[in-house]
């Protein structure tokens, strides 16, 4: 394993979508803050809204517009990402509307393959969200002959050995599903959206966890939802990561480009 660091230099990437331009850099946008009071969003297909609460702290959002070296939490809670990597894995910097976005490495078949992941350096409290509401969320872009058993956006902790709030996409057909896993009761609570996000268009995803509802929604409007225990707690000493579990084998890479990651408690 070792670490590496993406610079200033825009790069082409084959692999995720011939929309990303590579020169030149746009000016800087500011990050487009998670709503703080989530609002009630209406489901489009079958015209349900789901019940959300109100309030909440963003407690971490990158939007991967710096020019080099480590990758800052816009939230200002210092929740800063290191860029682990094996086998030659890298993340790269593409042009996504006024800013950039990261790109991670394609699909892999063969034996050995790269692998790369964001992580926090250390675990830290207020990423753990216990018994309250949590939403978390990122915009992706990922092309149908990009999708996988499973690839990582976000996630904090590990379903097999301790509890976790996660965003992935499932499947050969790319949805996106939220999983929620609790502290001394093992289960997976899951929901997985209806639609696809792998069309080679930016989505905006997100889970929220509110009361004893789970919810996935696309692009604003509710996909998919689960019903989870009201003391489902989520509490551990692990880092968070986006991109990946890590950079070992069997990270669950994801092999689009990620932008906009954002995390909100209560």
């Amino acid at each position: 394993m070792r670490s590496c660091w993406f610079g200033a230099a825009l790069v082409a990437v084959s692999t995720v979508a011939v929309a990303l331009t590579v020169n030149p850099l746009p000016a800087h946008a500011p990050l487009a803050a998670p709503p703080v009071a989530l609002a009630a969003t209406p489901d489009k297909a079958a015209g349900t809204t789901p019940a959300v609460g109100a309030g909440g702290v963003v407690v971490a959002r990158y939007a991967f517009n710096g020019r080099a070296g480590s990758i800052i939490d816009e939230s200002g809670r210092g929740h800063t990402l290191r860029v682990i990597s094996g086998h030659g894995g890298a993340v790269r910097r593409v042009v996504h509307g006024q800013g950039s976005a990261l790109a991670f490495p394609g699909r892999c078949t063969a034996r050995v393959c790269p692998h790369v992941a964001l992580q926090t350096a250390t675990s830290s409290a207020d990423l753990n969200p216990g018994t309250r509401n949590i939403a978390f969320g990122a915009e992706v872009m990922l092309t149908p002959g990009q999708t996988s058993k499973g690839q990582n956006i976000v996630q904090k902790g590990y379903s097999t050995t301790s509890s976790q709030w996660k965003l992935q996409i499932d499947g050969a057909a790319g949805r996106p599903s939220c999983v929620l896993v609790d502290e001394k009761r093992p289960p997976i609570r899951m929901a997985t959206s209806s639609v696809s996000v792998a069309d080679g268009q930016w989505h905006s995803v997100e889970c929220r966890r509110v009361a004893t509802n789970l919810f996935v929604l696309v692009n604003g409007y509710l996909r998919g939802r689960t019903t989870i225990p009201a003391k489902l707690s989520i509490t551990n000493d692990r880092p968070m990561s986006i991109g990946g579990k890590g950079a070992y084998a069997d990270n669950d890479q994801f092999n689009g480009a990620l932008d906009n990651v954002w995390v909100q408690i209560g």
